[in-house]
């Protein structure tokens, strides 16, 4: 292991993230003050049991373990290709399970997100109707929330893991609106930039809800700048191009199909599946995924499925047909 790295892809919580060097001086940020951690990044009872369960079984390749330190210490996002079922959603969990850098904020990309979308929410309807209830003042912080592409830019003392999911699901304008904020590590709030406008107070300081959390934070000025760059992991299926523009921020890495070795380690990650078992039906699952896409999930969906059923070997191998369909249209047509 190298001695510069922080993340070793053991899946053993650690606090080696405080030994990250300093970033270089083009991605060094100074967002102030420090946004304390949202809870005790040692206490996985904030996290849902099945991400817990993804980040403890993950089972890192040594390039994805070169190029999350890579990203980690130039401060630049991960962009993360490769097939589907190849783990690039659960490399950003194990990431921060490891470092101790609590819940991971997701952002799910459709074709229609845009990038207010993950910066924040505002809802003016819920404003105006408070406003026609009640005669007290109602500020617009109390109608607005942070997105989790917002949340990840507070000045945290340590790096938020964020992880955007799919971005090659989004438009074509997205990626190019995220050049300027990754860049800058730091966005406007236009809604709180007027209000501040329209204050006697110069330069007031806002109370906001952040994502994941009913804990608000401050915002000054209507400005968010980050202290601490977060581990932002994009992940792709390869099924479009990027701008150029876009990929030379990103440090770029493309996972592969696990080999059999590989996938031996995982299902014994995850599943306590006796050899006699496993080894057939992984096999079969390398002898089909020579001839289409399949999943590594539906090889782990087999296993476990067959080891409680009780099935005979024969019924097994049927059952386990079934469970493992390809992915790809057309190698289903042509009955591969």
């Amino acid at each position: 292991m190298p001695h510069w790295s922080v993340y070793t892809g053991s899946n053993e919580p650690h606090a080696g993230i405080g030994k990250l060097p300093d970033p270089p001086p083009w991605r060094a940020f100074d967002g102030a003050p420090v946004v304390p951690a949202p809870h005790d990044a040692d206490d996985e009872s904030a996290v849902s049991p099945d991400r817990v369960h993804r980040a403890r079984t993950y089972v890192a390749t040594p390039e994805s373990v070169e190029l999350v330190n890579a990203a980690l210490i130039l401060r630049r996002p991960l962009l993360v290709t490769g097939p589907p079922g190849t783990g690039k959603s659960s490399l950003a969990y194990a990431v921060a399970r490891e470092l101790g850098l609590g819940p991971v904020l997701r952002w799910n990309i459709t074709s229609r997100s845009t990038l207010t979308d993950g910066l924040y929410r505002y809802d003016p309807l819920s404003r105006l109707y408070a406003a026609r209830k009640d005669d007290a003042y109602d500020g617009v912080e109390d109608h607005l929330r942070l997105g989790p592409l917002g949340t990840a830019l507070l000045p945290y003392q340590l790096p938020r893991v964020l992880l955007v999911d799919e971005l090659d699901k989004s438009d074509l304008d997205l990626p190019n609106d995220l050049l300027n904020v990754l860049e800058e590590g730091q966005y406007d709030i236009p809604e709180l930039l007027r209000a501040a406008r329209q204050s006697a107070d110069e330069g007031p300081t806002v109370r906001v809800l952040a994502d994941g959390s009913e804990s608000p934070v401050e915002i000054a000025r209507g400005r968010v700048r980050c202290r601490a760059f977060p581990f932002v992991v994009l992940t792709s299926n390869g099924e479009r191009e990027f701008p150029p523009a876009f990929l030379r921020r990103c440090v770029r890495l493309r996972l592969r199909r696990p080999d059999r070795a590989q996938l031996a380690e995982i299902v014994h990650a995850h599943l306590d599946t006796p050899a006699a078992e496993a080894d057939p039906l992984i096999d079969r699952f390398l002898e089909r995924a020579a001839n289409g896409d399949l999943a590594t999930d539906q090889l782990l969906n087999a296993l476990y499925l067959t080891g409680v059923t009780g099935l005979d070997a024969a019924s097994r191998g049927e059952l386990a047909e079934r469970l493992m369909p390809y992915l790809d249209a057309v190698a289903d047509a042509d009955g591969l």
